[in-house]
C-alpha cells in the first residue's frame, strides 16, 4: 500500500511502515505543510497496531536541508507565531514526542538541522557514505529548538556534541559513525535497503517487548531533558526577535556571511 501526501510518501511493507520526504526540488527542506503530515504520520503509524517500525527516508539526492525558513521561522518573525507552545518546544511533535514504536532513519546527501534532529529522535540511523551532517542554527542566530541541546551530548557526549553544535561546522558519515550519531555508513544509494532489512528484524521481535524496552530505556532520558526542555521556550523566543536572528535568515538567503553583533 502506498499513499502520497502532498509533500509525504507512505509505504506500508509487512509491519514497517516507510515514511519518506518527498520535496526533493527543494532538498527536502521542510516546510509547515512536511512537518504536520510527519507528524500526523507518526501519530498514525502509533495507532496502528499492525505497524512495529517506522522508517524515514527521501526522495532525491538529499535527505533534508533542514527548515525551509522563508516558510518556517522567517514568517514566524515577522508574524509573531508562536512555535513554542505550552507543552513542548517542537509544535509538530516529531523530535519532542517520540511515538511508542522504533523509528530508523536513512540519510543520504545533506543532513542538516532537522535531519540530525529526526536522527536524534529515533533509535537506528544508517547514511549512504556520501552524506554530510551539520547542525547549523548558531550560523543562523537561532539555536536548536528540537531537542538537540540534550540529545545530541546524550548521544554522542558533549565533547563531540558541542564542537558542532556551538561552531556549526559540518563533518562526514565517517565522523558521524566514529562519534556514535548513527549506527551504520553503507555504500551510496543502499541506505533504504538497509534500514528496511533492519527494520524487519525488529518486526520480527515481540511488539510488546520491544515497546517496554524503548520505554524503559527513554525513562533516563526523559529525566535528564526535563528541567534543559522546559527553559528552551523562552531562549527561543528572544533569538527569534534578535538582530542577529534577522542577519543570520538574511545571510542564508543571500548566500553570504553574517556579521552578527550580539544584539
Amino acid at each position: 500500500m502506498t499513499r502520497h501526501n502532498a509533500i509525504l510518501l507512505v509505504s506500508t511493507v509487512g509491519h514497517i511502515r516507510h515514511l519518506q520526504l518527498n520535496r526533493a526540488e527543494k532538498m527536502n527542506a521542510a516546510n509547515r505543510q512536511m512537518l504536520s503530515e510527519l507528524s500526523l504520520e507518526y501519530a498514525e503509524a502509533d495507532r496502528d497496531d499492525n505497524v512495529r517500525v517506522v522508517v524515514v527516508s527521501a526522495a532525491g539526492d538529499h535527505f533534508t536541508a533542514g527548515l525551509d525558513l522563508g516558510d518556517v521561522l522567517g514568517t514566524a518573525s515577522q508574524s509573531g507565531l508562536d512555535l513554542t507552545p505550552q507543552g513542548g518546544i517542537d509544535p509538530w511533535g516529531i523530535t519532542t514526542a517520540p511515538i511508542s514504536k522504533p523509528v530508523i532513519v536513512a540519510v543520504q546527501g545533506t543532513c542538516l538541522t532537522l535531519g540530525v534532529e529526526l536522527i536524534l529522535a529515533s533509535e537506528l540511523a544508517v547514511a549512504d557514505e556520501t552524506t554530510v551532517f551539520g547542525q547549523l542554527e548558531v550560523t543562523r542566530g537561532i539555536m536548536p529548538f528540537g531537542g538537540a541541546t540534550t540529545r545530541f551530548a546524550q548521544r554522542v557526549g558533549w565533547a563531540h556534541a558541542s564542537r558542532y553544535l556551538l561552531t556549526g561546522e559540518t563533518f562526514s558519515a565517517a565522523e558521524a559513525l566514529r562519534i556514535g550519531l548513527i549506527n551504520e555508513v553503507v555504500p551510496a544509494g543502499t541506505q533504504v535497503e538497509r534500514a528496511m532489512e533492519l527494520a524487519g528484524l525488529i518486526a520480527e521481535q515481540a511488539p510488546l517487548a520491544v515497546q517496554a524496552t524503548l520505554r524503559n530505556a527513554r525513562v533516563a532520558r526523559a529525566v535528564v531533558e526535563k528541567e534543559a526542555l522546559s527553559q528552551l521556550p523562552k531562549e527561543l523566543s528572544a533569538l527569534l526577535s534578535s538582530q542577529d536572528f534577522h542577519a543570520g535568515v538574511a545571510a542564508f538567503t543571500t548566500r553570504s556571511k553574517p556579521e552578527f553583533t550580539g544584539k
